[in-house]
């Protein structure tokens, strides 16, 4: 058997970062990673997407990915290489509390702490005719070779809102549906039904507040709002209905609480209870976003070695990369509004800022809720151009405690979108 200080399974943005994290602190950590290496993330979610994003044809996109996806993950790897760091190329199972196997070749290794990261996968609904040849989760569609004329998007959360955008851009006729009233429901909903409705502008059709019934012929029967039954003719099924913790059953070997639906339990230092076996990421279903999976690797590292941290988890930015861009960080206004908090909200919009005038962008708002007076920053919600990297200035002033004044009081550079943060009434 082998013996090492610290174990990882999973080599996702979670697992490979606190591999490294724990390597460059004198730590021998041994990665366990059945797939490849930079999981979900890497490999079919976010940079995939993102490079659909960025591209101004499906065949741009597909050509693109063939060198970036490869390169990232060759920068993994590298990570990876550190001395201090053994990576085990296989899937990994529980033998007990201080074990794991490898599947294949049946090596063992022991350690006092283990960390699974593991990730998650998607969900797909209980419906007739969702196992058909034309229903695609989110890796499948990035898989396809010839892009669709006609394409159906069985939910409207950050997935199914992101390829909706990216392929009515590259010219497939795209339809929504949605159970819920509003798209995006962790988005502050002024700014979310503002994003929905330059989509609709864009040739996209939204069927809010609808049931999805059956999947049959092509077809997708769904019952609406009013209780009628309606379909859509697709060529090409997403199903975007969210992901699960991807949990194995192994795991009752080695002895923590977990459920399929919600993920291995876990306390606010992502220890399972288990002493010693912790998991971060999506497999722990607190916040599935690769940032909070390292984030808490990160953590869980500090705790292992006894170090303190200022690490605010509960400040946890999010983005939702459409066209034009979503971000928030920080409770709706909705949201405080039901939890009686004090509080007042200040608007913007980009139409007034010189930056997004010249830049052709002026669809665009932002949402900056405070103590009142001014004070500590609780929340921003933007939705317009490079709202993610507004949002993220913003999380860093929440972060520190700072008030709404004091981001006022800090010089900005002329001309830049930043400033509609400032200009907020």
């Amino acid at each position: 058997m082998n013996c090492s200080n610290l174990i990882v399974i999973g080599a996702g943005p979670g697992g490979y970062r606190t591999a490294e994290y724990a390597a460059k602190a004198g730590l021998k950590v041994v990665v366990f990673e059945g797939a490849e290496v930079g999981g979900t993330c890497l490999n079919v979610g976010c940079i995939p997407t993102k490079t659909y994003v960025h591209s101004g044809s499906f065949a741009e996109a597909r050509e693109r990915l063939l060198t970036v996806v490869p390169g990232l993950r060759a920068g993994v790897e590298g990570i990876l290489s550190h001395p201090n760091i053994t990576l085990v190329k296989e899937k990994a199972e529980f033998v007990d509390a201080k074990t794991v196997r490898a599947v294949s070749s049946g090596e063992t290794w022991s350690a006092d702490n283990i960390i699974v990261a593991t990730g998650s996968e998607s969900k797909m609904i209980p419906v007739p005719g969702i196992d058909g040849p034309n229903v695609l989760d989110s890796t499948g569609l990035l898989n396809l070779d010839t892009l669709p004329a006609k394409l159906c998007i069985i939910g409207a959360g950050v997935i199914g809102m992101e390829f909706a955008s990216v392929f009515s851009r590259f010219g497939t006729q795209v339809t929504v549906i949605e159970f819920l009233k509003e798209c995006l429901p962790a988005l502050d909903s002024d700014i979310a039904k503002r994003l929905r409705k330059q989509m609709e502008k864009e040739g996209i059709t939204f069927n809010m507040q609808c049931g999805v019934k059956e999947i049959a012929d092509g077809k997708v029967f769904f019952e609406n709002k009013k209780g009628q039954t309606e379909s859509v003719e697709a060529d090409v099924i997403l199903v975007a209905t969210g992901r699960k913790p991807r949990v194995q059953a192994d795991f009752a070997k080695a002895g923590f609480v977990y459920d399929e639906r919600k993920g291995i339990q876990t306390d606010e230092n992502f220890e399972t209870t288990v002493k010693g076996i912790y998991a971060i990421g999506d497999v722990n279903g607190r916040q599935m976003l690769a940032h909070a999976a390292e984030m808490q690797g990160i953590r869980v590292v500090n705790r292992i070695l006894g170090k303190e941290d200022g690490i605010r988890l509960d400040v946890m930015p999010a983005a939702i990369f459409t066209e034009p861009e979503a971000a928030c960080v920080g409770p709706s206004e909705d949201q405080l509004k039901a939890d009686v908090v004090q509080f007042e909200c200040h608007k913007s919009f980009y139409r007034a800022n010189g930056k997004a005038m010249s830049m052709g962008k002026t669809e665009g708002m932002v949402k900056l809720c405070c103590e009142p007076g001014e004070g500590k920053l609780l929340s921003a919600h933007v939705y317009g151009a490079h709202a993610a990297d507004l949002v993220q200035e913003v999380t860093a002033y929440i972060t520190l405690g700072a008030t709404l004044r004091q981001l006022r009081e800090t010089v900005h550079i002329h001309p830049t979108l930043s400033e509609v943060l400032i200009e907020v009434n």
